[in-house]
């Protein structure tokens, strides 16, 4: 017969022991760990995960996502299993609070900074604007397009709802600034289809004391005042108006940076008839032009055959150096 008083002295096992036990085998969580959750509760403003916690991890509804929620149901189900990211260690009484939001932000700056590694280009729609620019969405994060970098006539209110082309100018998780371009999308797009030495028709859209700004098909380029002509003028108000009609030499096309550099000079058949005569100098544009990228690639060939010949010398001088060389072993 089975003494009863022994068999509960050698199985007995109290509340304590189970305390220990369960301290024994808890995991330790920590902020900024990401961790598997099953949702098994959900409220009206949050949810309560299963992360094998002691006690029920609690996500709020701000939390769900990188875009604004108005239900737990938009985001989570019962039963469901997914990644959450630990945002603070517990409170009182032992509760972790969860995020979403957070690993849609960490993704969200990867996904940015591999776009701007690639140089791509994405498109957004505007949602607000104020004094500096237009503000987009990329990637479920917020962009800024400063003023000078959105290329349209049309007031900024207007931009609101309007989906545009856009290349990325600063990527700072740290700082948390997502700064874009509008006017470099375009002019990357415009620029694949020009060519340095092209001539093109464009309308004087500013002027100030450096020179003037000319759009060319719906991107600006920059008539530099020492580009407007061989002879010396004072400004370039002495030469144009706002919406004079001008022809005018890609010089350069300056794709990082979303610049497009003109010239009035290269294209003068005499020194200083832009000043005197531009008219003559439009009807003989053409001409100049191909004259200049007739200079321009007799200069880049003899660049190239220099180039080639010190690349040459300099394998030579390589060739001698190693036959100079002793063996490292004696024979």
């Amino acid at each position: 017969m089975v003494n009863q008083k022994t068999l509960t002295k050698d199985v007995g096992f109290t509340h304590e022991d189970f305390a220990a036990l369960l301290d024994k085998y808890d995991y330790h969580f920590s902020p900024g760990d990401i961790v598997a959750g099953t949702v098994f509760s959900i409220e009206p403003r949050g949810a309560l995960i299963d992360i094998g916690a002691k006690t029920a991890a609690y996500i709020p509804i701000q939390e769900m996502s990188i875009n604004r929620v108005d239900s737990p149901e938009e985001v989570l189900q019962s039963n469901e299993t997914r990644e959450f990211f630990i945002l603070t260690d517990e409170n009182e009484d032992g509760q972790l609070t969860l995020s979403i939001r957070r690993i849609e932000y960490m993704r969200a700056w990867e996904r940015v900074r591999q776009l701007q590694a690639e140089d791509a280009t994405v498109r957004s729609q505007v949602f607000a604007t104020n004094r500096g620019g237009a503000l987009v969405r990329i990637e479920g994060l917020r962009g800024f397009i400063p003023g000078s970098h959105i290329s349209t006539r049309k007031p900024k209110e207007e931009l609101v709802g309007e989906e545009l082309p856009l290349k990325f100018l600063e990527v700072d998780e740290d700082r948390n600034r997502l700064v874009l371009s509008h006017r470099r999308a375009l002019v990357e797009r415009k620029m694949n289809r020009l060519e340095v030495g092209e001539v093109v028709v464009g309308n004087v859209r500013g002027i100030k004391p450096y020179g003037a700004f000319i759009d060319i098909g719906g991107v600006s380029g920059l008539l530099h005042i020492s580009e407007i002509s061989h002879e010396h003028i004072d400004t370039p108000h002495s030469v144009f108006n706002v919406n004079d009609e001008v022809k005018v030499m890609i010089i350069d096309l300056d794709a990082e940076r979303g610049r497009i550099s003109l010239s009035t000079k290269q294209l003068e058949p005499e020194p200083g008839d832009m000043v005197r005569n531009p008219q003559l100098v439009y009807e003989k544009a053409e001409e100049m032009a191909a004259k200049y990228r007739e200079q321009l690639r007799a200069k880049q060939q003899a660049q190239q055959q220099a180039e080639a010949a010190q690349a040459d010398a300099e394998t030579a001088v390589e060739s001698v150096e190693e036959e100079e060389i002793p063996s490292a072993v004696e024979e």
